[in-house]
């Protein structure tokens, strides 16, 4: 496949757009959907010669096109990665995989049926500074893992769509599931709805592991500062790393026990070098390879999925003002088989939309 325009993007919009920038530079970019003129326009302008269409059939029509990266509200995700595997085509979809855990099952056994590769867009998962900071966590360099906290803050982007648990947490959900190594037994969240009704604009999702390790889950688009920060404490050793400074830190800060008193110690933060390339283009050129090799993506429908529980028992408890959700690590394996509960067609509204909870 290299050389070859083969991938279609569906969605051309705030985040697809930078799909669309770099398939072309990697020269695979075959097609682009989007039903706005003015999108279409834009990407033509960019990229000429790419060919254009309103309706996601025109382009699954296309025999060139091999694969789909679909970037369109979470909500739509199920009907169109459903159309693009019954057409044959490898799909990637950006997070949160589906809206809806039977959907999520739905799509791996539609895909795993047809031989296809289905890949979910968690963007850190490719981000040099978190491929190192999880390579000290497994070297044993932080010692046993505590606790994780992170913190996704900023003023806007305020969604219509989804409320900021969906829109940011799902980043900070799958890293914190490749840390800890496991499923939580236990999330709790809490949030407010302050500029549109229903619609959370603040949350804090805490996970509790069997291991003992915890985890904090910050977001909001209603904050006065930008914050992008990921701090792992382990019994040795503790880490950060801020995405708005773009630095990964390393401190040997750590207790010890003095005549029977904990004693803290403390030393200079190492800096820690990490790669230079840009994560969305790691995780294009990873998209293409599983294309054009068959491997198994890194962030594959099973990892998508598991992200997709932990949102929607957050947003379970969210619903209920922060009531604990017992998790069941091992009922990942259930759900329906392909096609048994769903077709392609949306639900009744996505799960941050207001109804009882039960």
């Amino acid at each position: 496949m290299a050389g070859e325009p083969s991938i279609a993007v569906v969605g051309c919009g705030h985040w697809g757009k930078n799909l669309v920038r770099n398939l072309a530079e990697l020269g695979v970019l075959r097609s682009v959907v989007d039903p706005s003129p003015a999108a279409l326009e834009r990407v033509a302008k960019t990229c000429p010669g790419v060919q254009s269409y309103t309706a996601l059939d025109e382009a699954l029509a296309d025999p060139g096109v091999r694969g789909v990266m679909i970037a369109t509200p979470a909500e739509t995700h199920y009907a169109h990665a459903c159309a693009a595997l019954r057409s044959g085509k490898d799909v990637f979809v950006e997070k949160p995989l589906t809206v809806d855990v039977d959907e999520g099952h739905d799509l791996i056994a539609r895909a795993e049926a047809a031989g296809r590769v289905l890949m979910v867009g968690h963007l850190l998962e490719y981000h040099p500074a978190i491929v190192s900071l999880k390579g000290l966590v497994r070297s044993g360099e932080l010692g046993k893992l505590r606790y994780v906290t992170s913190n996704r803050l900023n003023l806007g982007k305020i969604r219509t769509e989804e409320n900021a648990l969906w829109s940011f947490a799902p980043h900070d959900i799958g890293i914190l599931l490749s840390l800890v190594g496991e499923m939580p037994f236990e999330v709790v969240a809490t949030g407010g709805c302050y500029v549109q009704p229903n619609i959370a604009d603040v949350t804090v999702t805490s996970l509790l592991f069997d291991n003992g390790v915890r985890s904090h889950i910050y977001v909001s688009w209603l904050h006065p500062f930008k914050e992008q920060k990921l701090v792992v404490v382990g019994s040795r050793k503790m880490a950060t790393y801020d995405d708005v400074q773009k630095q990964l830190l390393l401190y040997d800060l750590h207790v010890n026990w003095t005549e029977g008193q904990p004693v803290p110690v403390s030393s200079a933060a190492q800096s820690i070098a990490f790669g230079a390339g840009e994560p969305l283009r790691l995780e294009c050129e990873h998209f293409v390879a599983c294309v054009r090799t068959r491997q198994q993506p890194l962030t594959d429908g099973p990892y998508g999925l598991r992200v997709l529980r932990i949102l929607q028992a957050a947003q379970r408890s969210l619903m209920t003002n922060g009531r604990p959700v017992a998790f069941a690590p091992d009922s990942e394996a259930a759900g329906p088989r392909l096609g048994a509960a769903h077709s392609a067609a949306p639900k009744a509204g996505p799960p941050w939309a207001p109804r009882t909870v039960v």
